[in-house]
């Protein structure tokens, strides 16, 4: 059952389960850098804080439904702690009926770097078993280039990874990042992505101006 967020706790980075079977590994890399940035300055064995989000499963495992980049990212630099909040408690369910609870809720993504929908079993175990999706990579980049505005609504650059993997060559991610950029930008201009969330269109009257859409994607 679902009950209101309780006050943040300790967990090992270690023990958190993902609820997705991707990440962007370029973004990780990102994240590491500016992560390992911050600690040099904040001093050694000090990290950012981060609340992550985790749901209780049977037999009190915790299942991240949120921040996998950045928890990867942390684990990846040598942070061993970070602060959850339990969002839910589903220790009641029994393991048939626990990832078809997430799922109705938009708190897990089982779909593999293709965007093909796999069966449940396929979510990794542990963080550091996540699969690369480059174009969730480009994903991310393309919203810090401007492409479109960033949304809380869960899962939301999964949704545009999607989209750009209809028009984009996967060899061109991988071998020409910049250029692959430099088409994504062009994409999310136009009409066939203004269903995405955070969607920007071009006006004459003056800048990017961003539309508010409801993403079809719920849950990261």
């Amino acid at each position: 059952m679902t009950s209101p967020p309780a006050d943040p706790v300790l967990a090992r980075i270690a023990d958190l389960r993902p609820t997705q079977i991707t990440v962007g590994f370029r973004e990780v890399a990102q994240k590491r850098l500016r992560l390992r940035a911050w600690i040099r300055r904040a001093g050694e064995g000090r990290a950012p804080k981060l609340v992550a989000p985790v749901v209780l499963a049977p037999e009190g495992a915790l299942y991240l439904v949120d921040r996998h980049h950045l928890a990867r990212a942390m684990k990846e630099e040598g942070v061993e702690q970070v602060q959850v909040r339990h969002v839910a408690d589903f220790r009641a369910l029994d393991s048939a009926h626990f990832w078809p609870a997430l799922e109705a809720r938009g708190w897990c993504r089982p779909y593999d770097a293709e965007g093909c929908r796999r069966p449940f079993s396929d979510i990794p175990p542990t963080l550091d078993a996540l699969r690369d999706d480059p174009f969730r990579s480009l994903a991310s980049a393309l919203r810090r280039a401007g492409g479109f505005t960033k949304r809380a609504a869960p899962f939301s650059e999964f949704a545009w990874a999607d989209f750009l993997r209809q028009g984009i060559p996967s060899d061109t991610v991988s071998i020409d990042f910049d250029g692959a950029l430099a088409r994504a930008m062009v994409l999310a201009g136009t009409p066939a992505a203004q269903h995405l969330p955070g969607w920007r269109v071009d006006t004459d009257a003056g800048p990017r101006a961003s539309v508010a859409i409801v993403s079809p994607h719920v849950g990261q």
